[in-house]
């Protein structure tokens, strides 16, 4: 007699997002000219294994052994997940129009370091390129561009964790040029903390203190301003990271972070219904 138990257990996601992503799937199916009836899953059920990852941080042995597939075929599936899903995040030029149409009156950039398993990879002179020395642990550095109220409208892609915030904005070649662009011609800066000091014209970060002197009246008030208004920014980051376990630790590749968390940005939007 088994002594296995079952149980059965309810998604928490709207159906219309499995179904968009189902769609979505059946639609990458039929570009590869996949034969009806040759995988082991349909769209649908694809589908929550999918969002399962991403909701739940289910282990892939056990997305196998739920859906009486082989481990490799879960891993498949997955990336074939994250990859129409990341395909559907919206583009920076985009999210500047979204900022637009919406009279935000600033927006915020702060990156956000999605911790992933130990990674031994030497980086430049030695150092392990994946270790965050500012967090103390594994990871990879994505950037988080946010409306005022700390809705997440954008991310970038993936840079090693070892970098610094403003190495990583750089890395992203529009970003600094398309956020110059959007606040000379809408009188929209965009936020930061003193992690991007002197990137950009278009940035407001607060004073940094002088070496062997005290800041002004007027420079302590700009920078409590300024870090009160941008605070609200790590909603953002926030918003990603407890709605989606997957983001809490990533044990796929770390270079896939970057298509991970867009993934993840289309997912949230679609469970608020809100882009801007």
């Amino acid at each position: 007699m088994s002594t296995d138990v079952t149980y059965t257990c309810v998604l928490d996601a709207d159906r219309e997002t499995v179904q968009f992503l189902s769609h979505l799937l059946a639609g990458r199916r039929r570009e590869l000219g996949t034969r009806t009836g040759t995988r082991a899953l349909g769209p649908f059920n694809q589908a929550v294994l999918v969002i399962r990852w991403f909701l739940d941080a289910t282990r892939p042995a056990q997305l196998a052994t739920d859906n009486t597939i082989g481990t490799s075929t879960v891993y498949a599936y997955l990336h074939e997940g994250i990859d129409v899903l990341a395909a559907r995040a919206p583009e920076l030029h985009t999210a500047l129009e979204q900022a637009q149409q919406e009279s935000c009156t600033h927006l915020n950039l702060d990156g956000t370091v999605v911790r992933t398993d130990r990674v031994a990879t030497p980086g430049p002179a030695g150092a392990d390129l994946w270790w965050s020395g500012k967090h103390k642990h594994h990871g990879g550095n994505v950037q988080v561009l946010s409306a005022p109220d700390g809705w997440p409208l954008w991310t970038s892609g993936v840079r090693p964790g070892r970098e610094h915030d403003s190495t990583c904005a750089k890395a992203e070649a529009d970003l600094l040029p398309a956020l110059a662009k959007a606040a000379a011609r809408d009188e929209r800066p965009t936020l930061t903390d003193l992690g991007y000091e002197n990137l950009s014209s278009a940035l407001r970060h607060p004073v940094k203190k002088p070496a062997g002197r005290e800041l002004t009246g007027r420079q302590k008030a700009y920078n409590q301003l300024i870090r009160g208004v941008h605070g609200i920014a790590e909603r953002a980051n926030s918003l990603l990271k407890t709605t989606f376990k997957a983001l809490r630790r990533v044990s796929l590749d770390p270079w896939r972070i970057g298509a991970i968390v867009r993934a993840a940005l289309v997912l949230l939007q679609l469970e608020h219904g809100r882009t801007a």
